[in-house]
């Protein structure tokens, strides 16, 4: 299943400058892993050293934040778009 994932700014030094890329993957973590199989190292800015998603970073499928669906086991049907989002901190 062939997705588009939106890369924020600061993952683009890992994807040669592009904002977007295509993987493949049935659920967010063979998308995950297809995507370091392409863009070797982006997977560890996106997962924590236990396989979870980074606490800053926010991950959408579609519309949705997949911390309230099946997080890394979330569906990503073919022609999905994803969003990694680097959450925003301040005062």
């Amino acid at each position: 299943m062939s997705v588009s994932v939106r890369i924020p700014t600061i993952l683009r030094t890992y994807t040669g400058g592009d904002s977007e890329v295509t993987a493949t993957g049935g659920t967010l973590q063979e998308v995950l892993d297809d995507l370091d199989n392409s863009y070797a190292g982006i997977k560890a800015r996106i997962l924590d050293d236990n396989g979870e998603l980074r606490r800053f970073v926010n991950v959408y499928v579609g519309n949705d934040d997949v911390r309230f669906l099946d997080n890394l086991a979330t569906p990503t049907p073919d022609g999905t778009q994803i969003s990694v989002i680097p959450a925003v901190a301040g005062g």
